[in-house]
């Protein structure tokens, strides 16, 4: 929890920033009838990017048509950010709406046949979360610290009564909404990724799931939370920017579970269109695996190379968010047995509180079809089947149809 100190402080500040900005100038209101202050326009950016993180397409889609809408004149449309292209936006809603469709759709059907679409929309949701990322977000930053620095240039002469008009046009003709662009684009692109990797972590799960019904459970969530912080940004924008912050906090607190799930869906997906396992080669010692299960209080889905002593001892070498100082751990070899899965295979271990055979590391689908070599690399016992693989040959026995016929006397 200490290390995510910092990051709670700052949007504490941020948070109290916000609402004393916003309590400061009580300002004529504007045509839609809200008071146009740097507290409040703050309050918006903030809502605006925990939206686009939770869903980048469907967020800068929505953001986009909104300022369009919103522009009265031509002058006014032909201002606006790429993003409010009526081509961009309506073409991101068409998507989002061919994925919902493609969610409802997938739950009626085998999980199989659905899963490539899961892999598409995966990348889709990487690609746009990159494009929001260095195309979107500080394009809304940048605006809101022009609104911030030049939005009540009044304020500043009513708080100061003292000093004459023209002593003031000095000081209002400085532009400082760089320097506060330069402060506030790396903090929003933080708090944004933050959002990202625990929303995208969705989309891993969806990929992850055999079940087309929790696919569409965890899809409605997702969209369900996005509609809660528009709607409460619509009724009232300090509000939304709290539900924000409090969004913000909780991503922070599962940032490494995200990260981790993030990464095996990133192999997952490259592996996967890339058809890795056509030109995989398994190498002697040090292949790339992931942690299925805690162990040794290495965390789930931790990404690192396995290796084998000359004895037989089996260690995970692995770096914490993929970058900092390198740690090993002991991998248990009681009861290995290989799993040959169909989109990604694994391999069993018993698990003493379980007292059972369960997965114990998680192969990428670069393995698909080098499951046995995999065993006699790593001297484990054999192969099996397991998950959708294991049902199908369970249906097939069931049906007669993998029963060999032996040749009467």
């Amino acid at each position: 929890m200490k290390r995510f100190a910092p990051v709670v402080a700052l949007l504490c500040v941020m948070s109290w920033l916000s609402l004393s900005l916003g309590a400061a100038e009580p300002a004529k209101k504007g045509k839609d009838g809200e008071v146009p202050s740097a507290g409040l326009e703050l309050a918006k950016t903030a809502t605006q990017i925990t939206g686009i993180a939770i869903s980048p397409l469907l967020g800068v889609s929505a953001v986009g048509a909104y300022q369009w809408l919103g522009a009265h004149t031509e002058a006014e449309k032909a201002a606006l950010p790429w993003f409010s292209n009526p081509l961009v936006w309506v073409s991101g809603l068409l998507l989002v709406g061919a994925c919902a469709f493609k969610d409802s759709f997938g739950a009626m059907i085998p999980p199989g046949m659905k899963k490539p679409f899961d892999v598409l929309e995966t990348i889709e949701n990487k690609a746009t979360g990159l494009v929001a990322s260095g195309a979107v977000i500080p394009l809304l930053v940048g605006a809101a610290s022009k609104f911030m620095a030049h939005g009540a240039p009044s304020a500043a002469i009513d708080l100061h009564p003292n000093l004459g008009g023209l002593a003031m046009i000095h000081f209002g003709a400085i532009d400082t909404s760089w320097l506060l662009n330069i402060l506030m684009v790396p903090l929003a692109v933080a708090v944004y990724a933050v959002v990202w990797v625990a929303s995208h972590a969705i989309n891993v799960l969806i990929l992850l799931s055999p079940w087309g019904a929790v696919d569409a459970v965890l899809k409605t969530a997702r969209t369900s939370l996005l509609g809660l912080v528009t709607a409460t940004a619509w009724i009232d924008p300090v509000v939304g920017a709290t539900l924000s912050v409090v969004i913000i906090l909780v991503a922070s607190l599962v940032a490494g579970w995200a990260f981790r799930l993030t990464v095996f869906g990133s192999v997952f997906c490259w592996d996967f269109f890339t058809r890795r396992r056509r030109r995989f080669q398994l190498l002697a010692d040090g292949n790339k695996v992931f942690t299925a299960r805690e162990i040794a209080g290495v965390p789930v889905r931790t990404y690192g190379r396995l290796h084998m002593a000359a004895d037989g001892a089996l260690t995970l070498k692995f770096r914490p968010w993929l970058v900092l100082p390198g740690r090993e751990m002991a991998v248990p070899r009681e009861g290995l047995v290989v799993g040959r899965g169909v989109f990604y295979s694994e391999v069993l271990g018993h698990d003493p509180k379980a007292d059972k055979a369960t997965p114990l590391l998680l192969l990428p689908p670069r393995y698909l079809g080098h499951e046995e070599l995999f065993a006699r690399t790593y001297r484990i016992s054999g192969t099996c089947e397991v998950g959708l693989r294991r049902a199908w040959s369970w249906l097939k026995e069931a049906l007669g149809f993998s029963v060999r016929k032996t040749a009467a006397a």
